[in-house]
């Protein structure tokens, strides 16, 4: 009795293909060749189409092999590349016998450059009549690819490529499989330009600041840690650059900004993930009224530059970014909702809020952190169109100003799209002696337990003692304003190689060390 076979369909298909790759390199076809001579993307074909039909020059076109109908003596298929797709028909009375024969060893996946003259077909479809056939790669592992079909004049898509898991993990085959999916991340690189183009043409000057840092600051997070061998020191990816940015303006730097990747040790989630894209500026002789000011006319004219309008849509909810933008303090978006007044609650009043809204506090929360929790169960997903929300408690701000006007608040705001913050900003402080005691009372936090609470920098304090001038900054998470202007549910669908989970049968290196 034979034993019965264990393969799976798709170890199959891998050995059924690597077949072909023999018999194509026993024709003496290279299957991986160096280059390829290419006239047209399949877009730029496409726009000229009728002057070079009609002139009968040949094209080269090339890309990867997706769609193949027909079958016998003759085939139409689909070649993709990044602009597009575009038909192609070959045959063998025009190929002839050996370029047809490596023709019937291609697969949906391989990557292929033709050559030849455009015609239409009966049903209109612009399509190249293949005289030379290229094979550019061979792919090994089969694509899941869907099934298609025209109907009505118009391609029908079944059985897409769905797993979430499987996207996020195998975001090369997303990409080859989803063009939508490549729409986003061509329009995140276009939301990134715009905002450079934005802020240049307001004199702001684009630098770099360190990734690896001796001490973490500028938000209230966990870090990743690492160590330096040379050095024989630890090293923190930074959770912020706006220590550093601000040094800058110490410096002399009147206006200055950043487009960095920022590292948080926390959990991941719609909002969230662990290593993520943040814009920071911060502006002499200005304070927070300018950074809304800021604020509302980036996002508006970006998103106009973008989309094309300042009224979007996402997740289903029409929203208008059009300045200006709401103002709401954070005390009275609380009363509102939640029907407590923050400035005169107890810790018990706002613990019993906090277990209203079954709000899971970590033991010694502060008065700041239940607000903050209060905050994000009850007003923040009320906010919808575009809302500054204003005047945060000193304890939940330790790098902003004090309130000009009101005892125990700051002037902070962060702004509010969808129920979501997406982004943060201060009058920031520049008293250096305000900023140690912050600091001090910061330190005293972490002491008692928490883990987030800002560490003591000494150098950005004697920093600062040279003279700060009076600052306002602004920070914007760009994924979430990509989520945002691409109507994405997750911030994964806007982060190319987001972090997941280790793959199932994938070890771990054996040389990595837990920090």
């Amino acid at each position: 009795m034979s034993q019965q076979s264990t393969a799976t369909p798709e170890s199959q298909l891998i050995e059924q293909r690597l077949k072909k790759l023999e018999r194509i390199r026993d024709m003496g076809v290279d299957p991986y060749p160096y280059r390829f001579e290419r006239s047209h993307t399949m877009d730029a074909l496409r726009e000229d189409f009728d002057r070079l039909a009609e002139e009968g020059d040949e094209v080269s076109v090339c890309g990867r092999l997706v769609v193949t109908r027909g079958h016998g003596k003759a085939a139409f298929a689909d070649l993709r590349d990044g602009s597009g797709r575009f038909q192609i028909y070959v045959k063998l009375d025009v190929v002839g016998e050996r370029l047809f024969d490596l023709w019937r060893l291609l697969d949906i996946g391989d990557f292929v450059g033709v050559m030849g003259p455009l015609f239409l077909t009966r049903t209109g479809e612009m399509t190249v009549e293949v005289r030379q056939l290229d094979l550019l790669s061979k792919a090994i592992r089969p694509l899941p690819v869907p099934k298609e079909e025209m109907r009505d004049g118009e391609r029908v898509v079944h059985d897409a490529f769905a797993d979430v898991e499987l996207r996020y993990r195998r975001r090369y085959v997303d990409l080859a499989l989803n063009p939508d999916v490549q729409d986003v991340f061509r329009k995140r690189t276009a939301i990134v330009s715009a905002i450079r183009r934005f802020l240049d043409e307001k004199a702001f000057l684009e630098v770099e600041t360190p990734a690896l840092q001796p001490l973490y600051g500028g938000a209230a997070a966990r870090p990743f840690v690492t160590h330096h061998n040379a050095l024989d020191m630890p090293l923190f990816l930074r959770i912020s650059d706006e220590l550093y940015l601000k040094r800058l303006i110490v410096g002399g730097f009147d206006r200055v900004y950043e487009i960095c990747k920022d590292f948080r040790n926390e959990g991941i989630d719609r909002t969230h993930n662990p290593e993520f894209t943040l814009l920071e500026l911060y502006q002499a002789y200005a304070d927070y009224g300018d950074m809304m000011a800021i604020a509302e006319e980036l996002v508006s004219s970006v998103a106009k530059e973008v989309t094309g309008s300042f009224t979007i849509t996402y997740q289903g909810e029409e929203v208008d970014l059009t300045p200006p933008w709401r103002r709401l303090s954070m005390q009275e978006g609380i009363a509102q909702s939640a029907h407590i007044d923050i400035s005169q609650a107890s810790e018990d009043d706002l613990r019993a809020v906090c277990d209203r809204y079954e709000v899971d506090l970590e033991p010694g929360a502060t008065r700041g952190k239940m607000i903050d929790e209060i905050f994000d169960a009850a007003v923040a997903p009320t906010l919808i169109q575009p809302t500054f929300v204003t005047d945060y408690p000193v304890d939940m701000s330790p790098l902003a100003k004090r309130h000009r006007d009101t005892e125990g608040l700051t002037e902070r705001f962060e702004p509010f799209v969808c129920g979501a913050e997406i982004g943060n900003a201060f009058s920031e402080l520049n008293d250096p002696i305000d900023q140690r005691d912050r600091f001090d009372q910061q330190a005293a936090l972490r002491e008692g337990g928490d883990s987030e609470a800002h560490v003591m920098d000494e150098d950005y304090v004697r920093a600062m003692e040279y003279g700060m001038p009076p600052t306002g900054g602004l920070g914007i998470g760009i994924d979430r304003l990509v989520m945002l202007l691409t109507d994405s549910a997750s911030i994964r669908d806007v982060i190319l190689f987001p972090q997941m989970r280790p793959e199932e049968g994938v070890d771990t290196p054996a040389d990595a060390v837990e920090i």
